[in-house]
């Protein structure tokens, strides 16, 4: 079944007297489940289409569904609702709130849900003792290290359990064996179920995937 479906999809921005192309046509299906890897050179588009893809971006053409929801349809305040029942993001700069600690870190996405505080207390211990951080919740942001740091992005992205996790080159500020761990991590989660894709230049990282998508100057390009 797929979890995504997009159709000559396209995003332009105004350039001079014409438009600059930076998604050209892309038209693309993702089962739920899959852990497919979007590769190409920078300037390729590929930050942009993860963007749209959790509705991080509104300024696009064409057609994307998500669990059959047609999201072109839908104004920015629905996308954005969502985007917080299903997505969940990790970003290669990590993007912790600095002056939260990581236990309340992992709060937050859960605060925005709706869920009970004593219901969200159990999720977060649930969480923390899963990626072993149990010892960090009280410490901030700048009292980890950089591969801390993103073990707590990741945990933050999963905490409310979303159907898609979509990570934006969530490697490329670590060291090899920090970024191995990362990756074993999402192969665990893809392995329980959660749909993934990301952005990588990494060929390594890709490998941990099932299905590599190029992109070129905006094209899509499948084997």
């Amino acid at each position: 079944m797929s979890l995504i479906t997009l159709a000559n999809l396209e995003k332009s921005i105004p350039s001079g007297n014409g438009r600059l192309w930076i998604l050209r046509d892309i038209t693309l299906d993702i089962a739920e489940g899959e852990f497919v890897t979007v590769m190409g050179p920078s300037g390729a588009g590929k930050s942009t289409l993860l963007g749209i893809l959790g509705m991080l971006d509104h300024e696009w053409t064409g057609e994307y569904r998500l669990v059959g929801e047609a999201v072109h349809t839908l104004k920015p305040k629905q996308r954005i609702a969502l985007n917080k029942r299903h997505i969940g993001f990790v970003f290669q700069q990590y993007h912790l709130l600095d002056d939260l600690t990581v236990y309340e870190n992992l709060d937050i996405p859960l605060s925005y849900r709706d869920v009970p505080k004593r219901e969200r207390e159990g999720i977060v211990a649930d969480v923390l003792d899963r990626f072993g951080i149990v010892a960090k919740k009280d410490l901030y942001p700048a009292q980890l290290s950089g591969g801390q740091q993103q073990l707590v992005g990741v945990a933050r992205a999963v905490v409310a359990n979303p159907k898609l996790i979509l990570a934006d080159e969530p490697t490329g500020s670590l060291h090899s064996e920090q970024a191995r761990r990362i990756m074993e991590l999402f192969r665990e989660l893809n392995q329980g179920g959660t749909t993934i894709i990301q952005v990588t230049h990494s060929e390594e990282c890709a490998s941990y995937g099932h299905r590599i998508i190029q992109l070129f100057d905006g094209w899509l390009r499948q084997p």
